[in-house]
């Protein structure tokens, strides 16, 4: 009895009652509903909670949280309480912030769930009853009527005809029409008309619990390029702290030195160097970049999306409502037998009713009134109306003007023409329907019939279409020199997709997403129906003509459900998914995509490497959203999802996609350099000071210098949320070679400054020891933030962007506090202006050299190819 909808779907009424072993006039009995109620389960999405306490125990627990509880242990040891309430201040923030993103996230699965209907109306013991929706099971036999919110997915067995709104499923705006032997799917709304159906699949069994249960699948499993990169960092700076720290000990241990004061120094070192502000400095970053991404229509629901946003490299766009306006528009219409336009534009008119508000119809009113028309309507009435549906395929109304009385009618143009009984240019005006198809325009037949007349006259044919955006051509090309490679996604026909895919610049290599669907077995299945026709030839001759191709459609159907399970070598799957992907890949676009296709393109993609971005609208792209590097959630999307997306759209149209990345790819400069920064300071302290200690036997740096130090370096730093930086213009990712090269350059660049200096102060002036240390504690901390204009750019740092004044004023405040510390000798030996004068008149000249260093270390990169 089990099948999948879309197995109904493929079969007749009858067959799908007696595979479900139902009654259509009894329905089921209350004991067999109860034993299939044991079997299938409630009709509910499955809830499986984790509970709070442990989603917050989970956030303490990790690389990133791991470093940041070291460092405040090894404060509490040295009994630093002022650093330790600092520490920890900074990993609550982190975890509380982690926390809130997670609840933000799971709000997915609780939309989809909040969405699906209450009660249904059921046939139970041969007589109609409401019941509950969870308690629906495959088989029984319901009715649905206009307002109602369908429980199940349902095979429709009886009544005229329905009109569903699938667009919380599909994100597509117009109605679905239904008939008897089709199939409406769970949570779409019955907009017109009533019906009875069977239930064929429930739960996670039906086309809306699969997408929840994709949703639930699709969770991003592998850490974040953030994750990577800050734990990356992190490990990087550990180690040589720990390795130089451990050189100091044994150093200490074989000169005899105070041990305890020793290790309490090495600890306070140690806690300095852990990048315990790295995370929040550079979520914070982030969360600047969100603001202004807010600004511009784009709204971040998980911070860390941004950073994956600037990488993008390919961006799967839906064609409606992102590149095309989603909303139907008449083009040029084509009048026949001597009739005008202004005539076949009225007859359309008059065939429609304007308070229906039907998407096919609005275009027609709309031109009307465009080209000053809509008055006319007033001398006709409309004595009776008959609506769309899908069987007779048309509307049709009687009208009235003065004495005169007719009917006109609209609708599919093969219905219209049979209508009219005069084959004289029928093969003309099927030529045309066919010639706007392939141009992707939905084409109405229009004719009329005067009081008395047998047949319709045939008055011609108006073309519909989706006009693309007045932007997206410009805006698809401006992405492409942004090094982002656009993938259309519709759901339309191959020949609409590649007609709007070539008007739009797309290009015109445009699949059949069918084509990517078991691709692994797809030559075996040819085989078999290649098999299936000789068969046929063979029997055609010995049996009927009816017996031989029930035959053949047998064998077809069996070698189908065969290879539906069937368990392939590795290598041979293997070698067929690389041939996927090669297909994605090379692709421009995608037509006739369900929901498992966005799904599949965006795996198949991100399996070959690549940063992915996929728009969506309904419920059905929940999945693909969740599974892609970043989600956007476009205009007009369904609660579901927004919620599973990562980036929430506020106004339609590529341009604020195109728009976002490109300040993402800012925030994504700015987090590189004060990453950059960091990392070049911490060498820079550490190695000097450990060398120092070994080589010449002289703490250069006391341990409250260390702190103040660390203060001084981080807290101005949240300014370089603020800086102006470039745009790229290709996606940009975690380059941790270059990142490591040029921090650890600069930093060793550092220690020969900072030596130049020792040597200077001792050998020259020849200055007491805390007096030296005062002086070395100030080259520290001028040259420390004179850094980051030089890691800010790639370029010389006197080259355009230039910095944003909050840094440029962050870094020259902190730098005059670091002076007044000195100068008066608040914590440290006093020093005087004079000498002050000469630590920042070195440290400029050096910040000179340090910035041919950066600029030379970059072309080597480049020559070696490190780096584009």
């Amino acid at each position: 009895m089990a099948g999948t909808t879309e197995d109904y779907e493929k079969i007749s009424v009858s067959e799908t009652l007696r595979a479900l072993q139902t009654d259509k006039d009894n329905g089921l009995a209350s004991g067999e509903a109860k034993k299939r109620l044991e079997q299938y389960g409630y009709n509910e999405i499955p809830e499986k909670e984790e509970s709070t306490f442990h989603r917050i125990f989970r956030r303490f627990w990790g690389p990133i949280p791991g470093m940041i509880e070291v460092a405040a242990l090894l404060s509490a040891v040295v009994q630093r309480w002022e650093d330790f309430t600092i520490i920890m201040v900074l990993l609550f923030t982190n975890a509380f912030i982690d926390f809130w993103q997670e609840s933000k996230a799971l709000n997915a699965l609780k939309v989809l769930k909040e969405k699906l209907a209450k009660n249904a109306l059921v046939l139970r013991d041969g007589k109609f009853r409401t019941i509950e929706a969870r308690e629906l099971v495959p088989g029984d036999i319901i009715k649905i009527k206009i307002g109602d919110l369908i429980p199940a997915d349902v095979k429709l067995i009886d009544g005229d005809y329905i009109q569903a709104d699938q667009s919380a499923l599909t994100g597509e705006s117009l109605p679905v029409s239904k008939k008897t032997g089709d199939i409406a799917y769970s949570n779409s709304i019955v907009k017109q008309g009533e019906m009875t159906a069977t239930v064929t699949n429930t739960a996670l069994n039906s086309f809306f619990g699969k997408t929840v249960a994709l949703v639930a699948k699709a969770q991003r499993e592998e850490t974040s390029h953030f994750q990577k990169a800050v734990i990356h960092i992190g490990n990087y700076l550990i180690y040589i702290t720990v390795f130089l720290a451990a050189i100091i000990l044994i150093t200490a241990m074989f000169r005899h030195e105070d041990m305890i004061e020793i290790l309490r120094f090495t600890l306070v070192l140690t806690v300095a160097a852990i990048p315990v502000a790295l995370p929040a400095v550079l979520s914070v970053t982030m969360a600047v970049g969100a603001m202004a991404l807010a600004k511009k229509q784009a709204i971040v629901s998980r911070l860390v999306a941004i950073e994956e946003l600037a990488g993008v490299d390919v961006l799967c766009s839906d064609k409606t409502g992102t590149l095309t306006q989603n909303r139907m528009t008449v083009s040029d219409p084509v009048p026949f037998y001597g009739h005008t336009v202004k005539e076949l534009m009225l007859y359309a008119a008059l065939s429609s009713k304007e308070e229906n508000k039907d998407p096919i119809e609005i275009p027609i009113f709309e031109y009307l009134k465009k080209t000053g028309q809509a008055g006319e309507l007033k001398q006709y009435q409309q004595v009776k109306f008959t609506p769309f549906d899908p069987v007779s395929k048309r509307t049709e109304a009687i009208v009235k003007s003065g004495d005169k009385t007719f009917s006109v009618t609209k609708g599919a143009p093969q219905v219209i023409l049979e209508l009219c009984g005069d084959q004289r240019r029928q093969e003309e005006i099927s030529e045309k329907v066919e010639d706007f198809a392939e141009k992707g325009f939905r084409t109405l037949g229009i004719a009329v019939k005067q009081e008395g007349d047998k047949n319709f006259d045939f008055t011609g044919l108006i073309p519909l279409f989706d006009p693309p955006r007045e932007d997206s051509k410009e805006t698809i090309e401006e992405a492409r020199k942004l090094g982002l490679d656009i993938k259309m996604v519709t759901g339309d026909n191959v020949a609409i997709a590649r007609h709007i895919a070539g008007i739009l610049g797309v290009g015109d290599n445009i699949f059949d997403a069918r084509d990517l669907k078991g691709a692994s077995n797809k030559e075996m299945i040819i085989l078999g129906e290649i098999l299936a026709k000789a068969i046929y030839e063979k029997l055609s001759g010995d049996v009927s003509l009816e017996n031989s191709e029930q035959f053949a459609k047998g064998i077809v159907k069996r070698i189908e459900k065969a290879f539906e399970n069937v368990e392939l070598p590795k290598g041979y799957v293997k070698k067929h998914e690389y041939q996927i992907i090669e297909v994605i890949e090379n692709s421009e676009g995608f037509a006739q995509v369900f929901p498992e296709d966005k799904y599949l393109i965006v795996d198949k993609l991100r399996k070959a490497g690549h940063i992915v971005g996929m728009t969506g609208d309904g419920v059905n792209d929940a999945p693909a959203l969740k599974k892609a590097d970043v989600g956007i959630a476009v205009s007009g999307a369904t609660d579901a999802a927004r919620a599973a997306a990562d980036l929430v759209l506020l106004a339609p149209g590529l341009s604020v996609i195109v728009d976002a990345i490109k300040g993402a790819r800012i925030t994504f400069e700015r987090m590189k350099s004060y990453s950059i920064y960091r990392i070049a300071e911490t060498i820079r302290v550490i190695l000097f000071m450990a060398a120092s200690i070994v080589i010449f036997n002289f703490y250069p740096v006391t341990a409250i210098m260390i702190i103040i130090l660390a203060f001084l370096n981080d807290l101005p730093i949240l300014a370089i949320a603020y800086d102006n930086t470039k745009v790229d213009n290709k996606p940009v990712i975690w380059n941790m070679v270059e990142v490591m090269s040029v921090s650890t350059v600069l930093g060793i660049t550092g220690v020969i400054s900072s030596f130049g200096i020792f040597y200077i102060a001792e050998e020259y002036m020849r200055l007491s020891a805390p007096v030296v240390q005062s002086f070395i504690f100030l080259k520290l901390a001028v040259a420390g933030h004179l850094t980051i204009f030089v890691t800010r750019t790639e370029k010389r740092f006197w080259q355009k962007p230039y910095p944003s004044p909050i840094l440029l004023w962050a870094a020259v405040v902190t730098k005059i506090v670091a002076t007044l510390f000195v100068v008066y000798g608040w914590f440290v030996s006093p020093v005087g202006w004079r000498y002050a004068l000469l630590v920042w008149v070195y440290s400029l000249v050096w910040f000179i050299v340090n910035d041919f260093v950066k600029v030379w270390t970059y072309k080597l990169l480049r020559k070696d190819k490190i780096i584009a």
